[in-house]
C-alpha cells in the first residue's frame, strides 16, 4: 500500500502545475465574466434610472432585484469555455499519462516496470491519480461559487438584489449543471461512466503497447467492443420498446450490469498485460 500511495504521489506531482494552471484560467475566467456581467447589469440599470423615476420601468429591460443565480446563468460562456479547456486537456492526459514514460526521457517506463512492486500498483496509481484530477475541479469550482456568491454580494447594493442559494445558481448554468449534478445518482451514473471511459482506454494503451502496431488494431477493436456492449441494450431494446420484452427499469439494469462487466474486464485485462505482455 505504501508503494501504491508513493506512485500516486509521483503521478499528481508530474501533473500538479498543468492542474494548477488550468485552475487559475477557471478562476480568472469565470471572476471575469461575473464582475463584467454584474458591473454591466448595474451601470445599466443607474443610468435608466437617471432617466426615470419609477423603478418598475426596469423590469421591461432586466430583474428587478438581482441575484446570484441570475449573475451565474448571464455569464454562461465564461462557465463553459475554461470548462471545455479543461474535458480537453484531461482527455489528452488520458493518453500524455501513459506515453510520457515511453516516448519521454530515458525512457522512464523502463525504471518504473523494474520497481520492487506489484506492476499493478503502477496501473491503479494512474487510474486513481486522473481520478483525483477530476475531483480536485469538481471540488476547486465549489469552492469557486462559494467566493464568488461573497463577491457578488459585495458588488451588488443590498436593496438591489435578492438571496439565492448556490443550487439555484448550479441549475442555472449549462456548465455547472453538468459538471455538478443536484442527485447523488446521476454524479455516480455520470462519472462513474467517466471512469469507465478512462479505464478502458487504459486498457486500449496497453494493448497497443503489448503489440505494438498489431496492437493499434487490437486496442481499437477493444474500444469499439466496449461501445458497443454499453450501447447494445439501449439502441436495441430502449429505443423499440414495442417488440421489448423488458421493462425500461430492467433495460436500464441490464445497461449497469453491462457498463460493471466492462470496467471489470478492463481492469483484469490492464492488469494482466502489466504483469505478463510488457517486458523491460
Amino acid at each position: 500500500m505504501n508503494r501504491y500511495l508513493k506512485l500516486v504521489h509521483m503521478e499528481v506531482h508530474r501533473f500538479r502545475w498543468v492542474l494548477a494552471i488550468l485552475m487559475a484560467i477557471v478562476a480568472i475566467t469565470q471572476f471575469a465574466s461575473l464582475i463584467w456581467a454584474t458591473t454591466k447589469e448595474l451601470s445599466f440599470r443607474e443610468k435608466l434610472l437617471l432617466e426615470t423615476v419609477d423603478k418598475s420601468l426596469l423590469g421591461g429591460f432586466s430583474p428587478q432585484y438581482l441575484s446570484f443565480e441570475w449573475a451565474i446563468f448571464s455569464s454562461q460562456m465564461g462557465y463553459i469555455l475554461p470548462m471545455f479547456l479543461c474535458m480537453g486537456v484531461l482527455a489528452l492526459y488520458v493518453f500524455v499519462i501513459w506515453y510520457r514514460d515511453w516516448f519521454g526521457r530515458s525512457t522512464f517506463v523502463y525504471r518504473l516496470l523494474m520497481l520492487p512492486t506489484a506492476r499493478r500498483n503502477l496501473y491503479l496509481a494512474k487510474i486513481s491519480a486522473f481520478l483525483l484530477f477530476v475531483l480536485a475541479f469538481i471540488s476547486f469550482q465549489l469552492l469557486l461559487l462559494m467566493v464568488q456568491h461573497i463577491v457578488f454580494n459585495l458588488i451588488v447594493p443590498a436593496d438591489q438584489r435578492i438571496d439565492s442559494h448556490i443550487v439555484e445558481a448550479i441549475i442555472s448554468n449549462q456548465a455547472l449543471i453538468w459538471l455538478i449534478p443536484q442527485q447523488f445518482e446521476q454524479f455516480v451514473y455520470l462519472y462513474g461512466f467517466g471512469a469507465i471511459v478512462v479505464v478502458a482506454v487504459f486498457t486500449a494503451i496497453l494493448l497497443e503497447r503489448s503489440y505494438r502496431r498489431l496492437g493499434i488494431l487490437y486496442g481499437v477493436l477493444y474500444l469499439a467492443g466496449c461501445v458497443f456492449v454499453v450501447a447494445a441494450p439501449f439502441l436495441f431494446l430502449y429505443m423499440d420498446q414495442y417488440y421489448s420484452y423488458l421493462y425500461p427499469y430492467e433495460i436500464f439494469a441490464l445497461g449497469l450490469t453491462l457498463c460493471i462487466l466492462v470496467l471489470g474486464i478492463s481492469v483484469w485485462l490492464g492488469m494482466r498485460l502489466m504483469a505478463k505482455k510488457i517486458t523491460v
